[in-house]
């Protein structure tokens, strides 16, 4: 290893540059650091959160008698809620309680589209 670095140091000094640390190396790295951070920020973590606050919006908005979805796709109409939890009825005379945050999709629309379509 010795023998590599007296030619690697024999090399840079026959080309006439220093043989300590490259010029100007640490004040563009901290600059490409913060700009990739700037680069992360709008496009992953920013778009992240507002998909999160238009998400609350829309649980907090559902009432009683909203067709809605839940995460693993169970398909109901809203018959009650408390704080925390919504009570679905998924079919006749058969009710489940869902947390809030498992419910993902208002299906009112598609619904009224697929009757119209005739099917």
């Amino acid at each position: 290893m010795t023998f590599l670095n007296f030619i690697l140091c024999d090399a840079m000094q026959d080309a006439g540059a220093p043989v300590g640390n490259p010029q100007g190396g640490g004040m563009s790295m901290i600059i490409m650091l913060l700009l990739m951070g700037v680069v992360f920020y709008f496009f992953i973590i920013r778009p992240q959160q507002k998909r999160q606050k238009e998400l609350q919006t829309f649980r907090d908005g559902l009432q009683k008698g909203d067709k809605v979805m839940t995460v693993g796709g169970i398909h109901g109409v809203i018959s009650g809620m408390t704080e925390t939890t919504f009570l679905i009825l998924i079919a006749e005379n058969v009710e489940i309680s869902v947390e809030k945050s498992s419910v993902v999709a208002d299906t009112s629309d598609t619904t009224g589209a697929q009757e119209a379509a005739g099917k």
